[in-house]
This record gives C-alpha cells, structure tokens and sequence, in this order.
C-alpha cells in the first residue's frame, strides 16, 4: 500500500513509499482510513524541525478515521463495517500511576501515530480497540478526521482553564487549535473573545470571527496590551490561551493576564525562554500547561460536533488525494489552509 513516510532526519526527508499492510493483534483492529487532517507538527516533521523524538522512518500523520475492516479475537463492542475514529495514544503502558487514574495522554511510555509509530497517512493503520470512538450517524468522515485537535483545545479551555461566562478570553495564535479554542471559549460562554495573530494569519483571523471571536488583533499593526488595556479598564483577562507556542506570545500572554488570572499553554516552542517570568509573579498568575486529551474529552467533542456546536465546516479549507500531499504541506506551511483534509483512498 501507498503510505507518506519520514524516512531521514533532515528537510525534506518525506516521501510516498510502498509499505506492507499492517498485521494486527487479538485486541486491535485493521482501520481503512477515509479521511485524515494535517497537522503543524506534520510540516515540522516535513522540515524537521521537531520538539518530540521521531522514530524514522515512520508513516506520518494521527489525526484520523475510517471503517474497520477487521477486528482481533479479543476486541469486543466493535465489529466490521463499524464508522469510527481513532485516539492518538498508540501505546501505553497501561499499568503506570497515571494509565491507572486515568491520565493515560500523560504515561511516560505513550507512543503517538506518526511519530514514534506508524500512522494515517495510508490506507491502513493498525488500532488498539480501546482507543476507538464510533462516529455519530450524521457527521462526515473529515469532520470526524479533526476531531483530535478538537479535543486539543476542549481539554486545555474546559478541563485545564478555569473559564467563567461573561468573562473575557485572549486566544494568541489563530492556527487549528488556537480556532478551536476560541469555538470551545464560545460555547462556555466566554465574551469577549480577542483573537491575536499577525499579518500573516489574516485569512485564519477572519475565519476567527466567523466562528466565535468577537475582536481580533493584528499585532503587525496594533499593540495588544494597549487594545486589551483599554477593554479591560487596565484589568487584564483572566484567561489567555496561548496556542502560538513562541516566546513573544508568552510574552503578549505574560502582558494581558490579569491578576490572579491564567496562561493555559498549548503551543510547544522549541527555544528556551529568553525573558523573565517574573510578571507570572507580580500578578500571582497561574501558568498552565496543557497535553493531548482522554477518553471523555473524545466523547464529549464528538456531541458537541454531531450537535453542531462546533462548526467544522469554516475550519476545512483544502482536500487532498494522498498523492498530492506535497501541496497540502506547502498550503499549510504558508498559512493559507486551515485545515487540510487527505483522502489517502483516493486517486488523484
């Protein structure tokens, strides 16, 4: 089968290959895969420019789903046929403190797909049945694909942020999860929600507004924290979520916290912090980070998505055969898709 492989560690080191099948265990099952999204951390395995060990070569891509079309002898509550998708947590160890109290995105031997073991990006992946969520009747296989970085943004405003309705929040870094976060800030009931970007996410702010940012802030041409000082009365917010992940948007978050408030961080950044953190101090603030997601968290996204709460459709901007993922790569990196769509099915 066609599969996207990272094959070296150098840019540029990705390639389509022929790979075999995968051969599945007593409790996994074989997953077709019929949608699967590209993420950031795709393009900065692309480059390598990566902030996690990748075990090379290995086939890209975690965000995905499709139909089972076989399942192991152990696997129970699934059966052929059956439209689901898949976790990223490929392996656990199942036994540790928190595999047992059920932070199992935090185990200390977690492997993802696409990074550490073969992915998505292919016709067939290999899936442990405890990792695997039906998809509701009426959502579509690519709005199913993006339910991982859905539950990205729900676990880092809902589980880790303390959100309060009618209270402001600032989501720095209009990427797909900084666009989820402010749908999650929406449906908590956050107002006003402030998007911060830079000129070259305009297109990305705009899609913001469409879906529950009701300002943005192009820090090309404004200063923030004189915007969110003269909304805030010198207040402050008491929620920045920073999905940016470099050191001038913790900086930016650093400067609009209120006191006693919170920085949840989602984004990752692979330089080391070149400023104080003594703001995070003088106003008692709370920083927070934020990782992957559980069980529940799945469950609870997929009714928020078959309910229509969160709104899929502005967030799919490109699809793509597997064939053509050079140019969903390139679209990505250059800011001007969303979120990419890859039917590895399908032939160009």
């Amino acid at each position: 089968m066609k599969a996207l492989v990272k094959y070296g560690v150098t840019d540029g080191d990705v390639e389509l290959r022929e790979v075999p099948e995968p051969e599945i265990g007593p409790e996994d099952v074989l997953l077709e895969v019929k949608a699967a999204g590209v993420c950031g951390s795709d393009i900065e395995m692309w480059h390598h420019k990566v902030t996690f060990p990748v075990n090379v070569p290995v086939i890209q891509g975690h965000e995905f789903c499709g139909v089972i079309k076989e399942i192991g002898a152990q696997v129970k509550g699934f059966k052929t046929g059956d439209r689901v998708v898949s976790e990223t947590a490929a392996h656990i160890c199942g036994h540790c403190y928190h595999c047992r109290a059920g932070e199992y995105n935090l185990c200390p031997e977690r492997k993802g797909y696409g990074s550490a073991i073969n992915g998505c990006f292919t016709k067939y992946v290999k899936v442990p049945a405890r990792i695997l969520h039906y998809i509701p009747e009426n959502v579509d296989f690519d709005a199913a694909a993006l339910t991982e970085p859905a539950c990205v943004a729900y676990n880092a405003v809902f589980i880790k942020s303390h959100l309060r309705p009618g209270e402001p929040v600032v989501v720095i870094g209009p990427g797909p999860i900084g666009l989820f976060a402010v749908q999650m800030a929406r449906i908590g009931g956050a107002y006003p929600i402030v998007l911060i970007g830079t000129e070259a996410d305009a297109g990305r702010m705009e899609i913001g507004k469409k879906i529950g940012a009701n300002m943005t802030i192009n820090v090309s041409q404004e200063d923030p924290e004189e915007v969110i000082g003269k909304l805030t009365g010198g207040l402050g917010v008491p929620l920045v979520i920073d999905a940016a992940g470099n050191n001038a948007a913790l900086k930016t978050a650093m400067a609009l916290v209120r006191r006693n408030g919170q920085i949840t961080k989602i984004g990752w950044g692979p330089k080391p912090v070149d400023m104080s953190l003594d703001p995070i101090i003088a106003k008692a603030a709370t920083l927070q980070g934020s990782f992957s997601h559980t069980w529940s968290t799945w469950e609870a996204v997929l009714q928020l998505i078959a309910n229509g709460t969160i709104m899929m459709d502005p967030m799919i901007t490109h699809r793509f055969p597997l064939d053509k993922w050079e140019e969903a790569f390139r679209l990505v990196d250059a800011k001007v898709a969303v979120k990419v769509v890859i039917h590895p099915g399908v032939d160009n």
